[in-house]
């Protein structure tokens, strides 16, 4: 389970910040921290639907982190089959409403947990000839809620190109390339979204490979040059292409 407390830790932040979003959501992290995810969906989705507190951000935050939670015990299964998806859909809510960035970056841990977890439920797909369609979703979920990780776009851009939406596909390498441009040193990333990158470089270089577009492939195999010779199945790519 997530350390509770570095879900408490950004709670003195939020003080700061509660001039902008009225409402103190005490509640929602006491039974949160208390394991009651049920209950904090129940109220959490009570703010959403309120007039006064509809536009707040963090209710959609306390039900993406609680279904998360769900995931993660068997118990929830059987009511709360799509609490894995939910998890997602609920973090695109928070950041469109969280427009600028208040309190992001105070989740960094919970944001590592999902992309974690996100992207190797993604990967798997990706690998499943019937999967594609559910890959996409993932890979277009993990955009949405934190565009500035860069992986998520080239692996979405696998999953348009193979969808034959080649016009989104070229879309979602240029918010790669964007992406990597304002990351600068690559080294400087979470490990959660190094290791994802590595995973989405050579996965695109062997879709560009096999696709005939060699050129490409040791284009954005380039880039992690230095960064991923340490991995031997980097390093075996790279030998492959150079």
């Amino acid at each position: 389970m997530m350390n509770k407390l570095l879900i408490l830790a950004p709670l003195a932040l939020f003080h700061l910040s509660v001039q902008a979003q009225k409402h103190v959501y005490e509640d929602l992290l006491v039974m949160f921290v208390d394991e009651k995810y049920e209950k904090v969906l129940d109220k959490a989705e009570g703010y959403t639907l309120s007039d006064a507190t509809k536009k707040d951000a963090l209710p959609y935050l306390y039900m993406s982190m609680s279904y998360f939670e769900m995931t993660k015990d068997e118990k929830y299964q059987t009511d709360y089959p799509k609490a894995s998806k939910d998890a997602l859909k609920y973090a695109e809510k928070y950041r469109k409403k969280d427009k600028e960035n208040e309190f992001f970056s105070n989740y960094e841990d919970y944001w590592a947990d999902l992309n974690t977890k996100a992207a190797e439920e993604g990967e798997n797909w990706l690998d499943d000839p019937k999967g594609l369609s559910k890959a996409k979703s993932i890979f277009d979920a993990m955009t949405s809620y934190y565009p500035e990780n860069p992986g998520p776009w080239l692996l979405l851009s696998i999953t348009q190109y193979k969808s034959n939406l080649a016009k989104e596909g070229d879309l979602s390498v240029k918010a790669f390339d964007k992406a990597i441009a304002d990351a600068g040193d690559l080294n400087t990333l979470p490990p959660d979204q190094k290791k994802l990158l590595k995973n989405a470089i050579i996965r695109f270089a062997d879709f560009q490979d096999s696709k005939g577009n060699k050129s490409e492939a040791k284009k954005y195999v380039e880039l992690g040059k230095d960064y991923f010779m340490d991995s031997p199945d980097f390093k075996g790519l790279y030998d492959s292409m150079f």
